[in-house]
């Protein structure tokens, strides 16, 4: 425990992530004054902080972490798990409350919103981090040392293959609406083009070759890297002797045709993410740009069909459209 514990609210706790927000808190040794869900189906909370006090209204949320400033209690950190559309106002909170906000990703949906932040940073002289697990991962790390230990002009073929099935709830939920989530290249990807672009460099060319409510594909052409990628929801896609296996996600990055295996180790990298950010060392606001820029990219390019270098699964998955 801390000498000095930290006080944080999280927005978003009936969603599935927020466990590993609340995991995160304690495991630090900090304190979780107040929590904010429309849905109240928020048990979870007393195996974690069973003294916090609950809204399911933001307003009256606002208004008790308004009251707890006034007589003298901070809160030093908002946690957000909210939908991807509220990120950017519920950051806006956090700061105007004198706190510092650890927002999911994707941290925001549009690149300019990150510009906009930037200058609430500055009025406030509060913080804005990202949680960008991947980047705390043991094998990506190994992975980001041999890469940057290679000749500079060394340029490597990936393939990025990532299927996770969805049932019909998926497409009544905020997630299948693409003004509120961005796509599934943007709900379900992003993290992955922040750990390539992090290890790989900077996007010299973003080609979209499939884009739909169920799957985007496409090819990034990065300054150390060619990667061919492919995100999807639906069950089709996956490859046969993974539907056989009765499995319904998929996931795989081979790097010039070596499986790199990071399956592994994600349940403590959201605790090691808040350490990090407690010690002042967490991701900020330049860090996801990138990626915001990726994804904001493939949601408004034109799909180019199967032309160029695209992705092994599209022929077969092409035959299913």
């Amino acid at each position: 425990m801390p000498e000095n514990p930290k006080n944080f609210a999280l927005i978003g706790v009936a969603g599935y992530i927020a466990v590993r927000h609340l995991q995160a808190i304690k495991e630090t040794g900090n304190k979780l004054l107040a929590a904010l869900d429309p849905f109240d189906s928020v048990g979870c909370i007393d195996s974690y902080f069973p003294e916090a006090d609950f809204f399911v209204e933001f307003e009256r949320f606002d208004r008790h972490i308004d009251k707890l400033k006034r007589v003298g209690t901070r809160i030093d950190y908002v946690s957000i798990c909210s939908p991807n559309y509220l990120h950017d106002s519920h950051i806006r909170f956090a700061l105007r409350q004198g706190a510092d906000a650890i927002c999911e990703k994707p941290l925001v949906l549009n690149p300019w919103n990150l510009d906009a932040l930037a200058e609430i940073e500055k009025e406030t002289g509060k913080k804005i981090y990202n949680i960008l697990q991947l980047r705390l991962h043991p094998a990506i790390l190994e992975l980001k040392e041999k890469i940057r230990n290679e000749p500079a002009d060394k340029i490597h073929d990936i393939d990025l293959s990532y299927i996770t099935s969805r049932g019909h709830w998926y497409h009544i939920s905020w997630k299948g609406n693409m003004q509120k989530s961005g796509g599934v290249a943007t709900n379900i990807g992003v993290h992955f083009f922040d750990m390539l672009t992090w290890i790989f460099g900077d996007v010299r060319e973003n080609i979209v070759h499939v884009s739909d409510k169920n799957r985007a594909a496409g090819f990034l052409h990065l300054e150390k890297a060619r990667v061919r990628w492919l995100l999807s929801i639906d069950h089709n896609d996956l490859p046969r002797e993974v539907k056989n296996a009765g499995r319904r996600t998929f996931r795989s990055i081979t790097i010039d045709g070596q499986d790199i295996e990071f399956s592994e180790g994600f349940a403590e990298l959201h605790t090691e993410t808040y350490r990090q950010i407690l010690g002042g060392r967490g991701y900020g606001l330049e860090a996801a740009r990138r990626s915001i820029e990726i994804v904001y990219t493939i949601r408004n390019s034109a799909p180019a069909g199967l032309l160029g270098d695209y992705h092994p699964f599209l022929a077969e998955i092409a035959k299913n459209l």
